[in-house]
C-alpha cells in the first residue's frame, strides 16, 4: 500500500503548489452547529444486567443501550468555517456515545486491546473529543482534497442522531468503520457523478499500528433529481487492530495476523414523492487469511471456520411525512456474522419503527420508537441473565439541535 499512498501524496502536493488563489479578500465564513440528546426506553424481555449489549456483551445494541431510565446520548459542537476555496470542520462530541463512536481515539475499558500511542499516553486524552477534524482544498471547481480525520464514507446512517430518521442504530452501522484519519481526493466528472479515492490509518484507528494503509473509494451518481446512488469500498492488509491484538495476546493462533480484509457497501435513496421516501443499505465484507505456512492457515481456519471468513447485510428503510410536524418511519434489518468476525457474532432479524414529532421550528425533535430483535442461539438476555431469543424495546428520545 506504500506506493499508492506517495503517488497520491506527491499528486496532491504537486497540483496544491501550481494553485495560486487570486482574491485575497474572500474572508470566508463562520458557522456553528451541533445537538444534544437523550433517551428513556425499557425492554421486554428485562435483561438482568440493565442494558441491551445480549447475553455475552457483545455488539448486539452498540449505543441505545441503558434500559428503565434516562440516559445521555450524545453532546455535539460543530465549528465550519468555508471560503472560496476551502472548508474546515472541527466536530467535538462529548458523552457515552461520544466515546462508543471514537473508540479508536481513547483508552478506556472498551480499548484494552488498543497499542500505546507512540506518542504517548496522554496524546488519547484530549483526543477523545474529535469526532471530525479536517480541511478541504478545492484546487478547482471539480477537484478537491482533503486531509485530517473525516466519518466514514460507508454505510446509510451516521452517528449524529437529528440525522438519522430512526434512533436506534442498524447493525450494518454497528458493525462497520465509524471514521478515518487520512487524505482523500475528490473529482466531479459532472453535476450527476462523482469519484472519491484516498487512504487512510485504517479502520476507526486514531494511530496507525502498522506500516499498511487502508484505500478508500466511492463512486456516486443521481440517475434522477430524486434518485442517489454511492457504490462504497475499503480494504486493505492487516488492518484490524482488536484482531492483532488478539493473536498478538495469544488468543487467537499467530496465523490469524496475516491476513487482507475488503468491504463493499451500496446506499441508495429515491424520495418518491415529497413525502414518501425510501433508502437502502447492503454490505458484504470479508477477510482472507494466509499464514505463513500451511500449519498456521489451517489453525485460522479451524477458529473461525474459513479462511475467508464473511459477515453482510441489508437494510429498507421508508418513512412517510404526515406534515411538517408528525412523521413515521420503518426499518428492516437483516445482518450476518456468523464467523464472529465482527462484533454481532450471529445472525439478526430487526424491525424498527419511528414516529418523530418536530417541534419548535423543528429545533426540538421528540422521536418514539420501536424496536425488535431475534437472533438464534439465545443470543439476548432476560430478567435471570439466561439467553432469550428475541429482544423487544419501547422508548422515546429527545433531540435539540442548533
Amino acid at each position: 500500500m506504500k506506493k499508492p499512498l506517495l503517488s497520491l501524496t506527491l499528486a496532491a502536493t504537486s497540483l496544491l503548489a501550481h494553485a495560486q488563489a487570486t482574491d485575497t479578500t474572500d474572508t470566508g465564513k463562520l458557522t456553528i452547529s451541533g445537538y444534544i440528546d437523550s433517551y428513556c426506553l425499557t425492554a421486554f424481555n428485562r435483561p438482568k444486567s440493565g442494558n441491551l449489549l445480549g447475553v455475552d456483551q457483545l455488539a448486539g445494541r452498540a449505543f441505545d443501550r441503558l434500559t428503565d431510565q434516562f440516559a445521555l446520548g450524545l453532546v455535539q459542537a460543530k465549528l465550519g468555517y468555508s471560503s472560496r476555496k476551502t472548508d474546515m470542520l472541527v466536530d467535538l462530541t462529548f458523552g457515552p456515545n461520544a466515546e462508543l463512536g471514537n473508540f479508536g481515539n481513547t483508552a478506556g475499558a472498551f480499548n484494552s486491546y488498543r497499542p500505546q500511542s507512540p506518542y504517548g499516553a496522554a496524546l488519547y486524552g484530549t483526543s477523545a473529543a474529535i469526532k471530525q477534524a479536517y480541511f478541504t482544498y478545492r484546487a478547482t471547481s471539480r477537484l478537491s482534497f482533503t486531509v485530517g480525520q473525516f466519518g466514514t464514507h460507508i454505510g446509510y446512517e451516521v452517528i449524529d442522531a437529528p440525522l438519522n430518521y430512526n434512533y436506534s442504530l442498524s447493525n450494518l452501522f454497528n458493525n462497520g468503520p465509524f471514521y478515518h484519519i487520512g487524505l482523500k481526493t475528490a473529482y466531479a466528472f459532472n453535476s450527476h457523478t462523482s469519484l472519491m479515492l484516498g487512504v487512510v490509518n485504517n479502520w476507526d484507528n486514531l494511530t496507525d499500528d502498522n506500516k499498511q494503509k487502508s484505500v478508500i473509494g466511492q463512486f456516486s451518481f443521481k440517475p434522477l433529481s430524486t434518485w442517489t446512488v454511492y457504490f462504497n469500498y475499503i480494504g486493505g492488509y492487516g488492518d484490524d487492530t482488536y484482531l492483532n491484538s488478539l493473536v498478538s495476546s495469544g488468543a487467537l493462533p499467530s496465523g490469524c495476523g496475516n491476513y487482507t480484509r475488503q468491504l463493499f457497501d451500496l446506499t441508495t435513496s429515491y424520495q418518491v414523492t415529497p413525502t414518501f421516501y425510501l433508502g437502502l443499505n447492503a454490505a458484504y465484507g470479508r477477510y482472507h487469511f494466509a499464514g505463513e505456512s500451511a500449519a498456521e492457515t489451517s489453525a485460522c481456519e479451524e477458529h473461525y471456520g474459513s479462511t475467508t471468513p464473511d459477515w453482510g447485510g441489508v437494510a429498507l428503510y421508508s418513512n412517510y411525512a404526515f406534515s411538517d410536524v408528525l412523521g413515521l418511519g420503518v426499518r428492516y434489518e437483516y445482518f450476518e456474522d456468523q464467523h464472529a468476525i465482527r462484533y454481532l457474532q450471529t445472525r439478526n432479524h430487526s424491525l424498527t419503527i419511528t414516529a418523530p414529532i418536530a417541534l419548535a421550528a423543528s429545533k426540538i425533535i421528540v422521536k418514539p420508537e420501536f424496536r425488535f430483535d431475534s437472533a438464534p442461539g439465545k443470543y439476548y438476555e432476560n430478567r435471570l441473565g439466561q439467553g432469550t431469543a428475541t429482544q423487544t424495546t419501547l422508548g422515546v428520545a429527545f433531540i435539540y439541535k442548533y
